[in-house]
C-alpha cells in the first residue's frame, strides 16, 4: 500500500471508529505530514482522497474538518431498492453467463444473430451514404431516417402513426421506464401480466409503485381477472405483451383483444403494449394497437430481441401530445439516445441485411419450436396449445416438483433454470413451471437431467 493509501486507510478508521467526530477540525496539511512522516504534498493528496469518497469537508481558508453528512455505507440498500434487485435476479446470471447449459436464458445464442458487415459491405456503405453523424447529441427524438422507417413498418401492421409518434429509446425497458417515469406516482397501482415480464416488476418496485398480476392464459389475459382487478384497484395502466408472451409463448386471440379494449376503456385504463417479437411475427397479428390505433394504447418495440441486445435500440409509439411529454422526460434523464448507433439500425435495414437475416431467424425459430417440443412432451413437460413464434415455451411440471430444489440441483450441473416463481409478481406459485428458450431446450444434458428427475418423482 503507498503511503498516501495508508494515511487515508488510518484517518477514514478513526472516522469510523467514532474516534474522530463529525465536524471536528483535523491537523493542518503541515502538522499532517509532521504527525506522519511524510512530504506535505502527500499528506495534501491524502486530504484530497479522503474528500473524495466523502470523509471529510474541506473549508477555505479553515482547514479540513470531519464530514458532518454522514454518506450511507455502500453495502446498505433502501427496502424498496433490495425488492427490486431481488426481481431481476435471475437478469444477473443472463449477463454473468456463467452456466454451460442456458435453458433459462431469455436471449438466443450467439450463433442465431448475423455478423452483420458495416464498413465493407457495399449495400450497407450505399444504404449509409450522407448518414454520418456530426458527434452532437442528436435529436432527443431519434434519427429521424429510422422513424420514417418505423412509421412505414407500424402501417405494415395496421397501427397509423406519423413519425412524430414514434420516440426512439435504448430498447424496450428505456421505452417501459419513461412511459412510467411519466405516467406513475409513487403509490399508484399498475396491472401486469401474471407470469410476466419480471423486470418490468423490478422497474416499479423500483419507482414505489404497487403491482397487481392478472392471469395470463395462452390465449391472452384472463379478462374476468382483468375486469375484476381493474374494478376493485383503480389501477392506471395494464403492462402486457399481447404475442410471443414472455415467458409463456402465447398470443393474444382476436376476441380477447377486443374485450380486453372495451375493459380498458370501461376502466379509464391505459394499455401499454409490449411488442419485441414484432419483427419475427406476422404482419398480421392482432395487435391491441392496431385495434385501437394509440388512443388507449401506448406501443413499444425494439430490435434487442431480433438485431442485438447490445447495440440498445427501441422505439415507444402513442398519441400527441403523450408522446411529446415522452420526449421531455427522455431529454431530462439521458438527454438524447445514440444517433450513431440508430444510424448504424437504419443502414442495415435500408440495405437488407436486416431482412435477410429476419428470414434466417423465423427459419431457426420455427426448426427448434419444433424439436423442443418433441423433445419436452416425451419426457412429460405439459406445453401450451400452440407457440407463436417467440423464443419460449412454458414448462408445466408435475405438483411434486420443488421448483427451488430443482433449480439447484440442476445448477449443480451447470444447467441454467428460469423458475416460474420468478416471473410471478407475488412470488407464490400455485403450480410448478419454468420458461424454457426454445434454442437450448432439446440438450441432451438438459433433457437427461429433467427426465431423471421427471421420472424420480413419478415413481414416488
Amino acid at each position: 500500500m503507498t503511503r498516501v493509501g495508508s494515511i487515508v486507510d488510518r484517518i477514514a478508521g478513526l472516522i469510523g471508529e467514532g474516534l474522530l467526530k463529525p465536524g471536528e477540525r483535523l491537523l493542518s496539511v503541515r502538522a499532517g505530514a509532521v504527525e506522519h512522516g511524510v512530504s506535505k504534498n502527500t499528506m495534501a493528496e491524502a486530504y484530497d482522497r479522503l474528500v473524495a469518497l466523502g470523509h471529510v469537508e474541506a473549508k477555505q481558508g479553515a482547514g479540513y474538518y470531519v464530514a458532518r453528512v454522514r454518506h450511507a455505507a455502500v453495502g446498505q440498500q433502501s427496502a424498496h431498492v433490495a425488492e427490486a434487485v431481488d426481481f431481476v435476479s435471475l437478469l444477473r446470471e443472463q449477463l454473468v453467463q456463467s452456466y454451460a447449459v442456458r435453458i433459462g436464458d431469455g436471449r438466443p445464442p450467439p450463433s442465431w444473430m448475423e455478423r452483420f458487415e458495416v464498413g465493407g459491405n457495399p449495400r450497407f456503405t450505399a444504404a449509409s451514404r450522407g448518414l454520418t453523424p456530426d458527434h452532437g447529441y442528436g435529436s432527443p427524438w431519434g434519427f429521424l431516417p429510422l422513424r420514417e422507417r418505423l412509421a412505414l413498418t407500424l402501417g405494415e401492421r395496421s397501427i397509423t402513426a406519423s413519425p412524430d409518434q414514434i420516440l426512439l429509446t435504448q430498447g424496450a425497458n428505456h421505452a417501459l421506464d419513461l412511459v412510467a417515469r411519466q405516467m406513475l406516482e409513487p403509490g399508484d397501482t399498475v396491472l401486469v401480466d401474471s407470469p410476466g415480464y419480471y423486470p418490468l416488476f423490478g422497474k416499479l418496485r423500483l419507482s414505489r409503485i404497487n403491482i397487481v398480476g392478472v392471469q395470463r392464459r395462452h390465449d391472452g389475459p384472463d379478462l374476468d381477472d382483468l375486469a375484476a382487478k381493474a374494478a376493485a384497484h383503480k389501477p392506471k395502466l395494464f403492462f402486457t405483451q399481447s404475442l410471443a408472451h414472455n415467458p409463456t409463448g402465447g398470443s393474444i386471440t382476436p376476441a380477447v383483444a377486443h374485450r380486453l379494449l372495451r375493459i380498458a376503456e370501461q376502466h379509464g385504463l391505459y394499455v401499454v403494449e409490449d411488442d419485441p417479437f414484432a419483427d419475427v411475427l406476422p404482419a398480421a397479428s392482432p395487435r391491441l394497437a392496431a385495434l385501437d390505433q394509440l388512443e388507449r394504447v401506448i406501443y413499444v418495440g425494439t430490435f434487442s430481441k431480433t438485431l442485438s441486445a447490445s447495440l440498445r435500440v427501441g422505439y415507444v409509439a402513442a398519441k400527441r401530445p403523450l408522446i411529446d411529454r415522452l420526449c421531455d422526460v427522455k431529454m431530462l434523464t439521458v438527454v438524447s439516445t445514440s444517433d450513431y448507433v440508430e444510424r448504424i439500425v437504419y443502414a442495415f435495414i435500408a440495405s437488407g441485411q436486416y431482412l435477410r437475416h429476419l428470414r434466417r431467424l423465423k427459419t431457426l425459430i420455427g426448426e427448434h419450436t419444433e424439436k423442443a417440443t418433441l423433445a419436452l412432451t416425451r419426457i412429460g413437460v405439459r406445453l401450451p396449445p400452440a407457440a407463436s413464434g417467440g423464443y419460449y415455451l412454458w414448462g408445466e411440471l408435475p405438483d411434486r416438483i420443488d421448483e427451488a430444489e430443482l433449480v439447484r440441483q440442476a445448477a449443480e450441473q451447470g444447467i441454467f433454470l428460469a423458475p416460474g416463481t420468478l416471473f410471478l409478481p407475488t412470488r407464490t406459485a400455485t403450480a410448478p413451471a419454468m420458461r424454457i428458450n426454445i434454442a437450448y431446450a432439446d440438450d441432451p444434458r438438459f433433457i437427461a437431467f429433467l427426465g431423471d428427475r421427471l421420472h424420480a418423482q413419478g415413481a414416488r
